[in-house]
């Protein structure tokens, strides 16, 4: 965890200034882009390309038909939550063939949010794996808004064979209310988890 220094010219009854970093992750077209821009306050920084035939075999578009960009490094924007924390957030890319650049962008976060579409349950298992093996505190997000079909959290939780402990909330990554809620939830367990003693792995 990423607690900044305390400011020299910060009065000595004033509390230091906290940031911290949280990862934002899922498969591909989940919508850890929306979540990141919804909730950033400042212009999120996004690195996106078109999708084209070149990736015909290799991304599975056929349950995101309407999608035409997809992130290719990452996504970065920052919330102040209070006067002394302030999140920065890390989506990461959604492809397979961008996996590698996971470790690094995970590299000091207190967190993550993993992002599930119901529609696509199988692409969940590895970005759940991933965090799992890397012992870094991590909720799960179903991702749901109008127009999509609504599943007992409890099914989604026994279909994804999840351990009890672990959060798991319903947002719509489009509201800004929302996806902080998701923020501050992810926040909130990885505190629970160090005050519990538990291993939390941050580097």
């Amino acid at each position: 965890m990423d607690f900044a220094a305390t400011d020299p010219g910060t009065s000595a009854g004033k509390r230091a200034a906290a940031s911290t970093k949280i990862v934002v992750a899922g498969g591909f077209g989940v919508g850890k882009t929306t979540l990141v821009g919804s909730v950033s306050e400042i212009m999120p920084l996004r690195t996106e390309a078109l999708v084209t035939n070149e990736s015909e075999g290799v991304d599975d578009l056929a349950a995101v038909p309407g999608k035409s960009t997809t992130t290719v490094a990452m996504d970065f924007g920052r919330l102040t939550l209070a006067e002394d924390l302030v999140l920065y957030l890390f989506g990461t890319p959604g492809q397979r063939r961008f996996w590698f650049m996971w470790d690094d962008l995970c590299r000091g976060a207190i967190g993550a949010i993993v992002m599930v579409d119901t529609n696509r349950l199988d692409e969940s298992f590895s970005p759940l794996d991933y965090f799992e093996s890397k012992k870094i505190p991590f909720i799960v997000a179903v991702n749901q808004f109008e127009g999509t079909q609504k599943f007992e959290l409890g099914d989604i939780r026994t279909a994804l064979a999840l351990r009890p402990e672990v959060p798991m909330i319903r947002i719509d990554a489009r509201d800004r209310d929302s996806a902080k809620y998701a923020l501050l939830r992810v926040t909130e367990y990885a505190l629970e988890r160090l005050r519990r003693g538990e291993p939390v792995k941050v580097n």
